[in-house]
């Protein structure tokens, strides 16, 4: 295994990326980019940036499997760490209970802030997170193939799930609200998400997380460079062709928001594929002279998240378009367009708060 002081630093450019995309999104970015009403390949560049609404595959429906197979991939390099620091599995599995718990206090919380009341709601990415993240680590010192079976055994449970469990209502296992995710939503929560989220994404989504710490085994390997980035290609293909085929034929539809067997296979292999890209040009073409403009966002990752989601949805989107609406409305400026420079405009403010915290060593851990 590589020693830890060799920092791969295209992890945290693309761990970087996510969460400013992210960022981007709580900033209100895409929606008021959406309401200046572009047409033509601008318009549709733009829809990229929205989940599909059910059957299909957008760029954006790729952004939580890649938050996932990052959670993955820094949870291995984080075990690796700690077993060269003599750390054994049993004594640092405390410390990942803890984190888990956390998580999962962190993700209800959040939905919490959304609906402005109290709230017991599992469909937040931090929530699915805490059970993905322990799942992961369960197995994280099985052999590679164990832990690949693994996955596809998670995949393999949740299609029986859907298919074979006959409930009155909820025996339409493509069908959104009627599926059998939907059931146990009503047995968890007393409720069904009305934008067809399910809480039972934490089975099939393991395997993001798990194929996270699969690629972070890879890379931290004593391979070569070009083995790691074949090594990563060629399972981004051939994942990629396993959620298509098992789409175009119409076996498995590929739907994100009930997370089917089909979308996680294209999704990560989407996501390595997109790993393997960055790992080509940072690490291998040393394409490093602005890297870190984009690794202090992925190195405070949980924090700059939670940030965003409440002090920056709750007072700083709000208190910075004030300031720029009172200035541009005197240009006459219409309202859609300020819109835009105000979004804009708190996301460079909080990536600034990312480079501030980045070149002060501040990195808050959770």
């Amino acid at each position: 295994m590589k020693n830890q002081q060799d920092r791969m630093v295209s992890l945290d450019v693309m761990r970087g990326i996510i969460m400013l995309l992210l960022a981007a999104e709580s900033c209100q970015l895409y929606v008021s980019l959406q309401n200046l009403h572009l047409t033509g390949v601008t318009g549709g560049l733009i829809n990229q940036f929205f989940h599909h609404r059910w059957h299909g595959l957008r760029f954006w429906d790729l952004v939580q499997p890649a938050f996932m197979t990052m959670a993955g991939t820094a949870l291995f390099i984080s075990y690796q760490r700690k077993e060269m620091k003599g750390i054994s599995w049993n004594a640092n599995l405390k410390h990942i209970l803890l984190r888990c718990l956390r998580l999962f206090v962190l993700g209800i919380a959040l939905h919490c802030v959304y609906a402005g009341k109290l709230v017991f709601e599992l469909w937040n990415v931090l929530t699915q997170l805490a059970f993905t993240t322990l799942i992961a680590y369960l197995i994280i010192q099985q052999s590679f193939f164990r832990q690949f079976l693994f996955s596809i055994l998670l995949l393999l449970t949740t299609e029986l799930l859907y298919r074979f469990i006959n409930i009155p209502g909820f025996n339409q296992p493509f069908t959104e609200g009627h599926n059998f995710g939907s059931y146990t939503d009503m047995l968890l929560m007393g409720k069904i998400n009305e934008d067809g989220w399910v809480a039972i994404n934490i089975i099939p989504t393991a395997a993001h997380t798990i194929w996270g710490v699969l690629a972070g085994k890879w890379l931290y390997s004593e391979r070569s460079k070009k083995n790691k980035l074949q090594g990563l290609v060629f399972a981004g293909i051939v994942l990629l062709f396993a959620g298509m085929a098992l789409d175009l034929s119409s076996l498995t539809p590929i739907i994100k928001r009930i997370s089917t067997s089909s979308f996680v296979f294209a999704s990560g292999g989407w996501v390595l594929l997109i790993l393997a890209a960055f790992y080509w040009l940072v690490d291998l073409c040393r394409q490093q002279k602005f890297a870190h403009l984009f690794s202090a966002a992925g190195m405070n990752a949980l924090f700059i998240y939670l940030f965003f989601e409440t002090v920056g949805m709750q007072w700083l989107n709000p208190t910075v378009f004030i300031f720029i609406d009172g200035f541009l409305s005197f240009a006459g400026l219409s309202s859609s367009f300020i819109a835009v420079v105000s979004a804009f405009t708190v996301l460079v403010l909080e990536w600034l708060l990312c480079i501030w915290l980045y070149r002060n060593k501040l990195f808050f851990k959770i």
